[in-house]
């Protein structure tokens, strides 16, 4: 806990200063763990259903007030003492025997509407978890292909430049010159593209994050082999099956239905009698009446009451807020349904998604590994006179298709990894 706490502070130390750091994945977690947010409105849901338990439990202890009243009274035209004044004081206390049974299953609903809260807050972490994974691994994707821009980009203007050499020198066209002048400016713009969208990411990142607008972040890079990224994946069902168990949204449905079976048995109570204790002590005094002190020990008493109230007709109040918390329930489960069938979706898409890319990863080595021995070769042939511009372009361009297949197959694979991971055990480590 203690090194958790220190390494927030140092996080937000860094983020303070504005100089780029190195954050890792469970960095970003643990500094989003404390200032994202959304999870703190969500804590503070969890510390107001806590309240509403107090205040359940609370309904058990009896009410005790204290009351006095005080009148002055002019009769201009009376006789005898024209001005008069009255005072009451009076100590009430009210408990309730009987109610139907609402206190106790006020306070098992609150109960679960605590644990709810928990729930859902939990729930909010793990979509956190999952943001920030998916942005994180874009991030590193995005990194990665500015690498592949980066290296193109020299490659071409050297080209480019070699061309224009040898069109001074008379030696190649005008037209030739123009053509490799304009791959060179299309890579460029490749490369500023790649590099706004490596931006784009951090920003997104840093939303996440709750950073402010003078942060700076550079994620840890991850490296992954080939035979990581052609894993293979385990048994979809039991996948399901593990996600179903650890999904904290079906555990809140579940309790939210619980709480709806309670909500039918409050408001069926509306038609049990009720019992209601009442107890007090008062005194009063009257002037002119005497010494305020006789005064108030004569009309000193004290009273003590049982009241039953047996509800007859109520306007079919209670027959509807039954039938609402029957309609309440029978939703909740809908919503579990609903949830399983989403889950099932859900698990089934990534698991798609990553046969997917690992089936495209594999065609993509083979592609770039042609398209690189194409291009080494199509350059010495260029070099030799033996092939022209546009297909000295066409293997430029194919070889950076295919390095860019691979690196987009790569990480949509290792994303597909890393979510069915966290769907299985509900974390995951990069």
């Amino acid at each position: 806990m203690i090194k958790t706490t220190l390494t927030s502070i140092a996080l937000l130390l860094i983020a303070a200063g504005g100089t780029a750091q190195i954050w890792s994945y469970s960095d970003c977690l643990d500094y989003a763990r404390q200032h994202n947010i959304s999870l703190q409105k969500s804590r503070l849901s969890e510390q107001t259903a806590g309240y509403d338990l107090e205040e359940s439990k609370a309904q058990w202890q009896p009410s005790l007030d204290f009351a006095t009243s005080h009148g002055y009274t002019n009769n201009p035209w009376g006789k005898g003492d024209k001005n008069s004044y009255n005072s009451s004081y009076g100590l009430n206390a009210g408990w309730t025997v009987w109610n139907g049974g609402i206190r106790e299953n006020t306070i098992k609903r609150d109960k679960l509407q605590t644990e709810i809260a928990r729930l859902n807050t939990g729930d909010i972490l793990r979509s956190l978890e999952t943001d920030l994974l998916q942005v994180y691994i874009n991030i590193l994707y995005a990194k990665e292909s500015i690498g592949i821009y980066s290296e193109a980009e020299k490659v071409s203007k050297a080209q480019a430049e070699r061309a224009r050499q040898l069109m001074e020198a008379g030696k190649m066209s005008k037209v030739d010159y123009t053509r490799l002048n304009s791959q060179y400016e299309q890579d460029h713009y490749s490369l500023v593209n790649a590099q706004t969208t490596y931006d784009t990411r951090r920003m997104e990142l840093k939303k996440l994050l709750e950073l402010g607008i003078d942060a700076d972040i550079n994620p840890a890079d991850v490296e992954w082999t080939a035979e990581q990224v052609l894993a293979s994946l385990p048994p979809m069902e039991e996948s399901y099956r593990l996600a179903t168990a650890t999904d904290l949204k079906i555990q809140g449905l579940e309790l939210e239905k619980n709480s709806s079976e309670i909500d039918v048995k409050i408001a069926k109570a509306g038609r049990a009698p009720k019992i209601d204790l009442n107890a007090g002590i008062g005194t009063g005094y009257y002037a002119p009446g005497g010494n305020f002190g006789t005064g108030i020990k004569q009309a000193l008493n004290e009273q003590i009451g049982l009241s039953l109230s047996i509800p007859i007709l109520d306007n079919k109040k209670t027959k509807t807020a039954v039938a609402r918390a029957k309609a309440q329930e029978l939703n909740a489960q809908l919503d579990i349904d609903q949830r399983q069938t989403e889950l099932a979706q859900i698990v089934e898409n990534w698991y798609i998604d990553t046969r997917s890319a690992q089936a495209r990863f594999t065609a993509a080595q083979s592609s770039l590994e042609s398209a690189r021995l194409t291009d080494e070769l199509t350059n010495e042939q260029f070099a030799l006179g033996y092939v022209n511009t546009v297909e000295l372009m066409t293997a430029h361009n194919a070889l950076i298709e295919a390095q860019h297949s691979l690196l987009q197959a790569k990480y949509m694979a290792m994303l597909g990894h890393k979510m069915i991971e966290f769907y299985r055990y509900a974390e995951v480590k990069l």
